[in-house]
């Protein structure tokens, strides 16, 4: 149901509320006459006998008399022009004025201080319809006393049950308009069913200044706000708009967000749709959703298409089970014609995105169609400082917050991880009633998000408690003993996430290539679990299962795409050629032979051998460390920089425990102190 069906059908349902609410009122009010007994009805009726024709009391004196018989009215008495109680109250008398009959309803008017008839009362009593009430003593008396009485029809229904009738018929003509407009309007909402999703903005709030940590990127894309903004200023130097920009990178880095501040930028209209938005099982569908979308930019020129995940549409043709007549092709040949065809359109520049641009049809991203390819990488230092303080432009921080030394610490964050970072750090702060975020907070977030919420809560037993600590402490010992390794900042046998615990090692600068000692090293640090479990434990668990896939992956990488096996030489054995359906070939071919891919194996095989024989020999070595920091790490669940030092150098246990204790509060105010330069 459309927004208007809804809208009338919760009117017609506040309709029925209202009028069962007002009948069901009405009812009980009776128009805010009371319910008294027959016998008080007609004592009130009758009180008119001592009253004179013209409505004024009958007395002599303050003494009351009746009109018909002259009797004394006891207990009543005649005080300005009124006949009250002849006690404190001076209550006055109740005089019904008016009767009317309705059926074996009667209802008494009095009058007020006008002499207008006010209903009052109301009781129930024999029907007065028949010829012989015309004629009934009862009614001749308050005839003759000068009540008045009114008879209703009593063939005519009440006005709740005609207005009821009335509403029922109403409600009736709207439903069945509304069946007939929908069985009618089928025909109509199958043509709409191949128009365009697409979501306009016209007033985009965001701009450049709201994009922090690219600002080559923002060159490129600020040409494009300049076109639309002063188009001849480039027309008359012979230069044409850009049809199409292709934004490239990392999920998370901005992409989207670069293109709301570019159509923010330039004022323009801005029609935005995800590539999947084209894509529906009914052949033809997403074509014509194409051309609809191009016929709304072309009335909204000079502005802006952007198509989010444009790999869903955009995939490399013939690459499918269904051959060139599937759906998607389809909807990918149309986005071909609309942007580079016999059809002109001038003013309209297509903004898309993706992270997946190697698998983009070639004739997708040839000039013409995209002109520019702009890659939008992970932030440096420098930009990941700037991201951090555009997400705290809103939110109250402490004097001491330095984000510099937070963006050293968070090396391989993208955009969206910064503000999450940001985010839980707040919400952090709010749990602890704080008014400011505070280093504690921004340090905790920073495990948070790279690990998950720390499970302090969880039962671990002692045996379990006990692996964790020797093997975080491998792990950490090696990466200290590894010269090529990240510095350790932390090391922890606290769960997050599916980690039982973790050894965190973060790189002192950004990092755009890694050597091989480097990665050997790593490989030796990634075993350091596993081998401190075979020598302390001497059992193997499958706490190591991750640390194994990652070696492993390493490993195989140097092999077959780093050309870093002396054996089988710099010739890359990647899987890149690989087709990205499996309809293409209808299987993976590799591109060497058995022994080859043996070689491979064996060389995986001898890179991991030789680091966990490595890694085994530091270990033995320093054996007396391992056993102190996990004896550490038992106490105290967590330890930092400056107890893996102090244990590396040979202090004891006694000597960590009891700088740890002097320092604790020093470092729960500030985390970042130790990494500040």
């Amino acid at each position: 149901m459309n927004k208007k069906g809804k809208i009338i059908t919760w009117s017609i349902i506040l309709v029925l509320i209202v009028a069962v609410i007002i009948v069901i009122v009405t009812q009980l009010a009776n128009g805010g006459a009371k319910k008294i007994d027959r016998t008080r009805f007609q004592e009130y009726v009758e009180n008119t006998q001592y009253f004179k024709e013209d409505g004024t009391p009958n007395n002599n004196g303050d003494k009351i008399f009746s009109i018909e018989d002259g009797k004394e009215l006891d207990g009543y008495k005649y005080e300005e022009g009124k006949i009250v109680t002849d006690d404190e109250k001076k209550t006055q008398l109740v005089v019904i004025w008016k009767v009317n009959t309705d059926g074996y309803e009667y209802t008494g008017y009095t009058r007020n201080s006008k002499g207008n008839y006010v209903k009052a009362y109301y009781c129930f009593g024999p029907s007065p319809y028949g010829m012989e009430s015309w004629d009934s003593p009862t009614f001749t008396k308050w005839q003759e006393y000068g009540v008045v009485i009114e008879q209703g029809n009593p063939n005519a229904g009440s006005w709740v049950s005609t207005a009821f009738s009335v509403l029922m018929i109403v409600i009736m003509v709207v439903v069945f308009v509304l069946i007939i407009r929908s069985s009618m309007g089928g025909a109509g909402k199958v043509m709409s069913f191949a128009k365009s999703k697409a979501r306009v903005s016209t007033n985009i709030k965001v701009r450049f200044s709201d994009v922090a940590g690219a600002e080559e990127e923002k060159v490129e894309l600020a040409e494009i706000v300049e076109f639309l903004r002063q188009p001849k200023k480039f027309s008359d130097l012979g230069a044409k708009i850009p049809k199409g920009v292709l934004l490239v990178g990392p999920p998370g880095t901005g992409k989207t967000l670069f293109a709301k501040a570019v159509a923010g930028e330039a004022g323009v209209p801005f029609f935005s749709v995800s590539g999947s938005d084209f894509v529906e099982m009914y052949v033809g569908v997403g074509a014509s959703r194409v051309r609809d979308l191009f016929e709304m930019a072309k009335k909204n020129q000079p502005c802006i298409i952007f198509i989010d995940e444009i790999d869903a549409v955009g995939r490399h043709r013939g690459a499918g089970l269904g051959g060139g007549n599937d759906e998607r092709e389809q909807t990918l040949n149309q986005i071909l014609v609309q942007m580079d065809g016999f059809e002109a359109n001038e003013g309209v520049i297509v903004v898309a995105a993706t992270n997946r641009a190697d698998i983009l049809d070639p004739a997708l991203t040839r000039p013409g169609r995209f002109d520019r390819q702009v890659f939008v990488n992970l932030p440096d230092v420098k930009g990941r400082e700037q991201i951090l303080k555009v997400h705290a432009r809103n939110k109250p921080l402490s004097p001491e917050v330095n984000f510099k030394t937070v963006a050293r610490l968070t090396a391989g964050f993208s955009g969206a991880d910064l503000e999450n970072l940001m985010n839980e750090a707040a919400i952090l702060a709010a749990r602890a009633n704080k008014k400011f975020i505070t280093n504690a907070e921004l340090f905790e977030s920073i495990d948070k998000v790279s690990m998950g919420p720390a499970k302090k809560s969880k039962v671990v037993t002692e045996s379990e408690k006990r692996l964790t600590a020797f093997h975080e402490s491998g792990h950490c010992i090696l990466a200290k003993l590894c010269t090529n390794c990240d510095p350790v900042h932390e090391v922890t046998i606290i769960p997050r996430g599916n980690a039982g615990g973790f050894t965190m090692t973060r790189p002192e600068k950004d990092r755009a290539y890694y050597s091989k000692n480097f990665m050997l090293d790593d490989i030796c640090m990634g075993l350091g679990g596993r081998v401190a479990e075979e020598l302390v434990i001497k059992d193997v668990s499958s706490g190591a299962m991750g640390d194994i896939k990652q070696v492993t992956k390493f490993a195989r990488a140097m092999v077959t795409e780093f050309g870093m096996s002396d054996k089988l030489g710099m010739i890359s054995y990647s899987d890149d050629s690989q087709p990205m359906f499996i309809g293409r070939d209808m299987a993976t071919q590799r591109a060497y032979s058995e022994e080859t891919a043996r070689m491979i194996d064996d060389e995986v095989r001898k890179i991991v051998n030789d680091q966990h024989a490595r890694a085994r020999k530091l270990l033995t070595e320093n054996r007396s460390i391992l056993d102190n920091m996990a004896r550490v790490l038992i106490e105290r669940e967590t330890i930092y920089t400056e107890e893996v030092d102090m244990l590396m150098e040979g202090k004891g246990y006694e000597e960590v425990i009891q700088y740890m204790d002097e320092h604790d509060g020093e470092r729960s105010e500030n985390p970042f102190k130790r990494y500040e330069s």
